[in-house]
């Protein structure tokens, strides 16, 4: 999180089919669009059998991202959102390229979950139009993914990601260019397939207008409209047209419509099978275009988070009333927690502001998995964390709670942490150390205040002072802290207190 309000706000989509950045001026917290970057790099397309990333996509990628990263590199942190999506999510070796992507840009990539890009999609899409009180249908068609949403207003409220895109739809059924009738029925036979499970609730009689939020859509539209097959929007006769005269002419070379940007011609079939079968499946007639989307989304996101309005935050408050934690405990936790932070050093790669706040997290929800068993509890409240889908997290922030929360009683291991991204994978000691201390100290849940107490960390050795003769009142405590002091040796770190 910034010091300061930027003056510029960057949101960066790696998308499966194309790479987008948008770049916008934050004036009187006014949004003003200054900049826009796409690349159509086709990172679906570079999957193999095995889900493996091949080198030569990698490096084409790469190539886009340095390019983007000239574009934003100095900007400060907290002030860029970087996605990725689909492919990410699925690549055996993404965390490889993400490696050398983050070199690229200058900036820490996350992975989102299907879930987590719908409920930013329909925000961009929210953010895009004049609010209204319809009840809307949002879709947006990936590269390897297709997002349903329906949502009022400026929330969405149900959100599915499908594993159909317009390049993975198109390599399987449309190879060599091809598009006869019998694949093109195969590949809506596919879709429609998928689509089944969320049939009935995504069906129009659910809501009262629907909206596309991809280039996909907007290509399809354009087509349609440009050609005459539509003049309002996509529609299922339009659809039918189009259909009709890839099917005519056999093979994409052949083809030559009016408002067909040549680098989409070789996903069209696969994107256009997609939309044909959605409108079947869910009794579309009609739809409207949005320039909103997933950066869009991600943009809005950033600001609320500039301006203190998480909703990283809100999704913690929801969790904990869910599994019914105790708000006075984890209230008294985080008291205790702020005077930590306060009195500690941390080292340099960790803004306190921004640990205090993952620590405040830890504190809510480390007591989550009491609703499954108590015997573990710790591990069943990870588990939540990391697995749950939660807006606001990406896959990074769940697997970084998921890690302070673990960590926060019993044995210590550095093994936790490993595959937590930097600065955290070689920090995130500091943290659970704290909050530990911080559990430790209220484990008998005593309504009155800890007194007041001084705590400093001097290389490897955390001290703790309080009042003279506390601990001799307070036995249980003392024989925790004993207890906390022999789990920290374990790990090369001293706990001393008087």
């Amino acid at each position: 999180m910034p010091q300061k309000t930027p003056e510029f706000v960057a949101a960066v989509d790696l998308g499966s089919n194309s790479f987008h950045m948008l770049v916008c001026s934050l004036t009187d917290d006014k949004l003003q669009t200054v900049d826009r970057l796409k690349e159509m790099v086709r990172l679906a397309s570079g999957l193999d059998k095995h889900k493996y990333l091949d080198d030569i996509t990698q490096q084409q990628a790469l190539q886009c991202l340095e390019r983007f990263g000239q574009r934003i590199k100095q900007f400060p942190s907290g002030s860029v959102q970087i996605v990725g999506t689909n492919t990410l999510r699925t690549a055996s070796n993404a965390q490889q390229f993400i490696t050398k992507a983050e070199q690229a840009l200058g900036h820490p990539i996350h992975v989102i979950s299907g879930t987590e890009e719908a409920r930013l999609i329909y925000q961009g899409v929210a953010h895009s139009l004049e609010t209204n009180a319809k009840r809307r249908f949002v879709m947006d068609i990936g590269g390897g993914s297709t997002e349903y949403i329906i949502g009022t207003g400026k929330k969405s409220q149900r959100k599915e990601s499908v594993p159909i895109g317009c390049v993975s739809m198109t390599h399987k059924f449309f190879k060599n260019n091809k598009v006869t009738q019998k694949s093109f029925q195969q590949a809506i036979l596919h879709a429609e397939q998928l689509l089944e499970p969320y049939q009935r609730d995504f069906h129009f009689s659910h809501w009262d207008e629907a909206i596309g939020a991809s280039g996909t859509l907007r290509s399809i539209n354009q087509i349609l409209m440009e050609n005459d097959w539509s003049n309002n929007g996509i529609t299922l006769d339009g659809l039918q047209k189009l259909a009709r005269y890839l099917i005519k002419k056999k093979h994409l070379e052949h083809v030559n419509l009016d408002g067909l940007d040549p680098e989409r011609l070789d996903i069209l079939p696969g994107g256009l099978a997609i939309i044909y079968a959605t409108f079947m499946s869910l009794g579309l007639q009609q739809m409207t275009v949005s320039e909103g989307a997933l950066r869009e989304g991600l943009i809005v996101d950033l600001v609320g988070r500039i301006h203190n309005h998480d909703i990283r935050s809100e999704t913690i408050k929801i969790l904990a009333k869910r599994y019914h934690t105790e708000k006075k405990h984890a209230h008294q936790i985080k008291e205790t927690l702020r005077s930590l932070v306060s009195q500690l050093t941390l080292p340099p790669a960790i803004e306190p502001g921004i640990a205090l706040q993952w620590l405040n997290w830890a504190a809510d929800l480390h007591e989550i998995g009491h609703d499954i068993a108590h015997n573990q509890y710790h591990k069943h409240s990870a588990y939540i964390i990391e697995n749950a889908d939660l807006p606001g997290f990406s896959r990074q922030d769940q697997l970084l709670l998921g890690a302070l929360v673990i960590s926060h009683r019993r044995k210590l291991s550095f093994k936790t942490f490993n595959n937590l991204p930097y600065p955290w994978d070689k920090n995130m000691i500091y943290l659970v150390m704290v909050l530990r201390l911080a559990v430790v100290l209220h484990r008998n849940r005593n309504e009155a205040d800890l007194p007041p107490f001084k705590c400093t960390l001097n290389g490897q050795t955390l001290i703790l002072k309080f009042p003279t003769d506390w601990l001799a009142q307070y036995p249980l405590t003392l024989a925790d802290l004993n207890d906390e002091a022999k789990h920290l040796t374990n790990i090369g770190f001293q706990l001393t207190f008087e």
